[in-house]
């Protein structure tokens, strides 16, 4: 392949050289991610082959999934103690814009990201935007935090003029690293991409949820390298 052409995969590319990890599923038996300890320090052990510097854990929170944020700081202690390796582990979650997040906000019963505690990892259905969408994140604001919108290249029902009126907001964006490599099809690396240029994202992600989903898209080279050098 010529130069010119040459294209990356996230492990080839240096991105996760002193990566921080933003958003993914690692602590074990709490959602939909990885299930066992073995398979959590299997991962991490992969991580710091490519050198990741800091990793996120964000274990959903929403009505299918009631983790509480005492069971949620329990996993991660156990977690904590089990891993014997470099990266820094920290924990927060990705919260689902539902009836539950709004009882556990009003309640201040949240697990923030950042070290200052300032941001809120949310996300919607991937098809419909849940009602009032633009209050609720307005209510997030009100609280004192800033909300994230995690991988907003995959919903469906957003569109570049959906993304601009959230900026206009001051929501925050985070990108989910396997949308460059058209993990979930190509309609959501357009998005990616176009976000990218843009200089949308505050904030990148693996949202790996397991090791063979981390394997299989770790090592595709289907990163332009135009992409690249938007990193």
């Amino acid at each position: 392949m010529w130069p010119f052409n040459r294209k990356y995969s996230i492990t080839s590319s240096g991105i996760l050289e002193r990566f921080t990890d933003w958003h993914c599923h690692l602590l074990p038996g709490v959602d939909d991610g990885v299930q066992t300890m073995e398979e959590a320090l299997q991962i991490l052990a992969s991580y710091e082959q490519f050198r990741v510097k800091e990793v996120w854990l964000t274990p959903h929170i929403m009505e299918d999934i009631p983790n509480s944020t005492a069971m949620l700081r329990t996993r991660y202690a156990e977690l904590k103690s089990a891993y014997k390796g470099p990266i820094i582990l920290r924990l927060a979650s990705e919260n689902m814009l539902d009836n539950l997040f709004e009882e556990r906000l009003a309640q201040g019963d949240l697990l923030p990201l950042g070290k200052e505690g300032k941001h809120l990892l949310v996300e919607t259905s991937y098809f419909n935007p849940p009602y009032g969408l633009q209050n609720i994140l307005l209510r997030i604001k009100s609280k004192g935090y800033v909300p994230v919108l995690a991988h907003p290249e995959r919903y469906v029902y957003m569109e570049l003029k959906d993304y601009e009126q959230l900026k206009r907001l001051n929501v925050a964006f985070q990108l989910n690293l396997p949308s460059l490599v058209g993990a979930y099809g190509a309609d959501a690396k357009r998005k990616a991409k176009w976000l990218l240029e843009n200089m949308y994202y505050q904030f990148k992600g693996t949202d790996t949820h397991s090791l063979s989903s981390w394997e299989a898209i770790a090592h595709k080279k289907q990163i332009p390298k135009d992409v690249m050098r938007m990193f």
